[in-house]
């Protein structure tokens, strides 16, 4: 993804939250026009949404953070901490606060995400050729699903499958604005429309994206995608259905080798979406955070180091991923995130081979394969023993060692309803405090729980 960075003049990023507009707009009148040429082109408006992966993918949410706050969140004994930033120690040690600004980086870039695709959705209309306003919208709407999935996830308590999905997440605002006087003062949505959202745009993502679209989501991303919500519902018959769909008509399969799976310049075949990165272009805040100094990583120690606890998940030594490491000169590091310019996946096939595995298990069905071959040809690509005979755990700790600092660890959690130390699943300290930046210019967003009134 060669992103184009376009910017609206009146827009200008900051109106796309939904609670204000600061004074420094950062204005680029080089590579701005006004918001009436933009949404009555169609080459401009492609243009826009060309940006929002480069805004989704920014170091603050896609491009680093999201998946440190999930890993860190999620950490007992694993992981240490070794930065010098607050935010993240606040993360680790489960402390945070309503004015912590990785948190309030999260929410402000779901929002410019959410504004910018509400943008194109709302002038469609200037595509005259039906298959470019297809794919376009379909795109729009994979963006939206994603920004409000983690929105729901972050600041909202787990999806329970038995429904009561009332606890607030976050404000569902569909409307595009262009000018900051038009922001209003919504209030949070609850988890349940939240995701009903997200579940409504991503199916008809699917229906509207092609089969292949580049480096850009297509219907198979918007599935992939689908699967991961349902998983996190305990949805267990979609989630099947969907990575079942994905792994039998995408064409992605399984790299070779697992180190194949990483660190690529470009997409690899298990890539089914990944945030393109490049020297000029795109961030790579998993480097940054997680390699040693001779890797990209910050001068001297990796800010994440990963603990001897860690490796008790590995039941094979010759297993490929238990040496996925490297030593630094403070700690053991992973090698995922060893390449400063690489791609960063983040909808792997393997991922999808893990969903539909659980999902069958649950069900007692062997929809595409069974159980236990289907986690047999993961760890067989890995260099693991083949197990023999296969439990829910089993499937669990498969997970665990495939998608390891990949930004599942608390998410699993929650829907698995485990606990993090001696902190249940649902403690309000895995929750995130709504920014008080928010709260200042939006009295109608309620605080959560265990962060004050």
């Amino acid at each position: 993804m060669k992103t184009i960075k376009y910017k609206i003049l009146v827009l200008l990023s900051a109106v796309v939250s939904i609670v204000g507009c600061e004074d420094n707009l950062e204005l680029e009148p080089e590579q701005s026009l006004l918001p009436e040429v933009v949404i009555t082109n169609p080459a401009n408006l492609q243009n826009v949404l060309t940006g929002i992966y480069d805004e989704a993918g920014q170091g603050v949410s896609y491009g680093g953070q999201i998946n440190l706050a999930a890993e860190l969140l999620a950490n007992d004994t694993d992981l240490s901490w070794n930065g010098t930033f607050e935010q993240p120690a606040q993360l680790i040690e489960k402390q945070l606060t309503p004015d912590n600004t990785f948190v309030r980086d999260y929410w402000l870039n779901a929002y410019e995400v959410n504004n910018q695709a509400n943008i194109v959705l709302a002038n469609l209309d200037v595509f005259e050729d039906e298959s470019d306003r297809n794919r376009v919208e379909g795109e729009a709407k994979f963006l939206r699903a994603l920004a409000y999935f983690d929105l729901a996830r972050l600041f909202g308590q787990s999806y329970e499958a038995g429904g009561g999905n009332t606890q607030l997440a976050a404000p569902i605002v569909l409307n595009a604005i262009l000018n900051p006087a038009d922001i209003t003062s919504p209030s949070r949505d609850n988890v349940e429309d939240v995701y009903a959202r997200v579940i409504e745009d991503l199916q008809s993502a699917y229906n509207l994206l092609p089969d292949s679209n580049g480096v850009f989501a297509d219907k198979y991303a918007a599935q992939a995608l689908l699967a991961r919500v349902y998983l996190q519902q305990g949805n267990y018959s979609g989630a099947r259905d969907a990575a079942n769909d994905v792994l039998q008509n995408s064409g992605h399969a399984l790299t070779a080798t697992y180190d194949g799976a990483f660190n690529n310049d470009g997409d690899s075949s298990e890539d089914i979406f990944a945030w393109q990165v490049t020297s000029q272009d795109g961030a790579n805040l998993m480097n940054t955070f997680w390699a040693g100094q001779d890797f990209g990583g910050r001068q001297g120690n990796p800010d994440v180091s990963i603990n001897a606890s860690f490796f008790n998940i590995f039941d094979d030594p010759n297993d490929d991923r238990s040496q996925f490491f490297y030593t630094t000169s403070s700690g053991t590091a992973t090698t995922k995130w060893q390449s400063q310019f690489a791609n960063i996946p983040f909808l792997r096939v393997a991922e999808m081979h893990l969903i539909r595995a659980e999902s069958n298990f649950r069900l007692s069905t062997a929809i595409g394969l069974a159980p236990l071959a289907e986690i047999n040809a993961l760890r067989g690509r890995s260099n693991a023993v083949a197990l023999g005979a296969i439990t829910l755990q089993d499937i669990i700790d498969e997970r665990k060692r495939e998608l390891a600092f990949e930004g599942f660890a608390l998410h699993d959690i929650k829907r698995l309803q485990g606990t993090v130390g001696t902190l249940n699943y649902d403690d309000n300290s895995l929750v995130m405090p709504i920014p008080q930046r928010e709260r200042d210019a939006n009295p109608n967003l309620m605080q959560n729980p265990g962060y004050g009134s």
